[in-house]
């Protein structure tokens, strides 16, 4: 997505009778660990149940030194240790990201090769059929409950009622605005936007605003300015004014103050993988690896793709029945719609679909086209009059693009990519938009999970960009994941 990389926050410590406004915040976040100790310590609990009774069952275990009463109470002790320890529990990693996943897996796997090299050395006994059941279990119940706390965290963040740092932006005015509004197109990451330093020469002899934010102070007076609006982070754009001398002060003038301190570069639009920071001469440069568009990746997401495509079919025959039975009798027309699309390379092919309006549709477009309800190049009118019954159904569960398994194993789409354009959409690209083009469309994409019709053309395309430059296998399951919750809300769909 769109969205300004923020870099890992710099955690100064909060000094003895810190006074500053925000202790709100700091009790929703206690909350919200405590929540999390709760949820690991009943998921291990659990784990271990599970590991005891699927392996002994009724029989009474032998062979063990240590009595399984202690084995267990002490397993999920120091799981919850470990998970302490390799900082499953830092509010740099709560709520955002896949860093705080990648640490539950991490500090698991670990314990469990602890374990299993202890007590193989010590040769205790303990069944490893029991610890490898405890395990198993422990590890993806424990990512389950952090991924069902942090969607219960982001609708509370959505509502404005959660846990969110209150954020001080500094730097110049246009750098200030895109980061805001960049912040604010995702309230879930919890970036609470509280106020604004701008330059010197910017500030007027009367307190200003820039949009709804307040402008509290200049770069002489960050520190001070945090303090008097709550603020427990600084986040610094992009200044000609605020050199690397100057930006090094400010950190150490903000040590002690319990603020963090977060640098948000101009690069956008590049995902975590593709970047790599790197000291040179005591700079840390920012590392960023060109968009992968061929090679073994490619060949391992095009087999996925027809594997899958090939079995969802197979499995999918029945509903396909029923719905080509539904639509013929509904109205009268084909079953199956075939509309040129262009692909990868700008390559046109024919897109496949369920027939969800009436035979002469595109006739009837020019009547309608005052009645657009979107912006930029679609057109898209959620009471289309040219929409059947049956059709509307099919629309709302996303079911009128099953057909479009088949032109995942013709190879003209993927899975999960941009959305395909008509070829009237592509004569109007500009450079930027013409980017879609390098990879082959998707059934699915950010689009789709992030609110498909309701998005404006603008973060449409914004979405679509962001995948063709950071698109990864693991990002791909995560979009498959997510669309089946969109289709269940049915947001956006008509």
């Amino acid at each position: 997505m769109n969205s300004t990389t923020l870099s890992t926050p710099t955690r100064t410590p909060s000094r003895p009778g810190d006074h500053r406004a925000g202790p709100v915040a700091r009790v929703d976040e206690r909350a919200y660990v405590r929540l999390l100790v709760v949820l690991d310590t009943a998921v291990l609990a659990v784990a271990v149940l599970v590991g005891y009774v699927t392996r002994f069952g009724d029989e009474e275990p032998v062979g063990s030194k240590i009595p399984y009463v202690v084995v267990a109470p002490a397993l999920v002790l120091t799981w919850l240790v470990s998970l302490k320890v390799l900082r499953c529990y830092d509010d740099q990693v709560l709520g955002y990201g896949a860093d705080e996943y990648r640490r539950v897996s991490a500090a698991s796997l670990r314990l469990a090769g602890g374990t299993a090299i202890a007590g193989y050395i010590a040769d205790v006994g303990v069944s490893r059929g029991f610890l490898a059941i405890s395990f198993a279990v422990g590890m993806v119940g424990l990512e389950l409950a952090r991924f069902f706390a942090r969607k219960r965290l982001h609708r509370a963040r959505s509502q404005g009622r959660g846990w969110s740092r209150r954020v001080l932006v500094v730097g110049d005015t246009a750098h200030v605005l895109e980061l805001v509004h960049q912040l604010r197109r995702e309230p879930y990451a919890g970036y609470q936007v509280v106020g604004a330093c701008i330059p010197d020469a910017l500030l007027a002899p009367v307190p200003q605003r820039l949009g709804d934010v307040p402008v509290v102070g200049s770069f002489r007076a960050i520190p001070q300015a945090a303090a008097a609006i709550g603020a427990d982070t600084v986040a610094v754009t992009a200044s000609g004014e605020l050199t690397a001398t100057r930006l090094r002060r400010l950190g150490w003038q903000l040590e002690g103050t319990g603020v963090d301190l977060v640098v948000a570069p101009a690069l956008t639009d590049v995902a975590g993988p593709r970047i790599h920071t790197r000291p040179v001469a005591g700079l840390p440069l920012i590392h960023v690896e060109a968009p992968e568009f061929r090679g073994a990746r490619k060949l391992v997401k095009g087999f996925v793709d027809r594997s899958a495509a090939t079995v969802a079919l197979a499995l999918l025959l029945p509903l396909v029945a029923v719905i080509a039975l539904a639509i013929k009798v509904d109205s009268r027309g084909p079953v199956l719609f075939r509309q040129t699309r262009v692909g990868q390379g700008g390559r046109e092919f024919g897109v496949f679909k369920f027939r969800t309006m009436v035979v002469n549709a595109d006739a009837l477009l020019a009547e309608l086209a005052a009645r657009n309800e979107t912006d930029g190049l679609m057109f898209k009118m959620r009471d289309d009059p040219r929409v059947t019954r049956v059709g509307r159904v099919l629309r709302k569960w996303s079911l009128d693009e099953l057909p479009q398994l088949a032109n995942v194993l013709l190879g003209h789409m993927s899975l999960v990519g941009p959305r395909p354009p008509l070829p009237s959409e592509v004569a109007r690209y500009d450079g930027d938009v013409a980017r879609r083009l390098l990879v082959k469309p998707g059934m699915t994409g950010l689009w789709q999970v992030s609110g498909r019709s309701d998005l404006s053309w603008e973060d449409g395309i914004r979405l679509d960009l962001y995948y063709v430059e950071n698109w990864s296998l693991a990002a791909d399951l995560t979009i498959m994941w997510k669309t089946f919750g969109a289709v269940m809300r049915s947001r956006g769909a008509y």
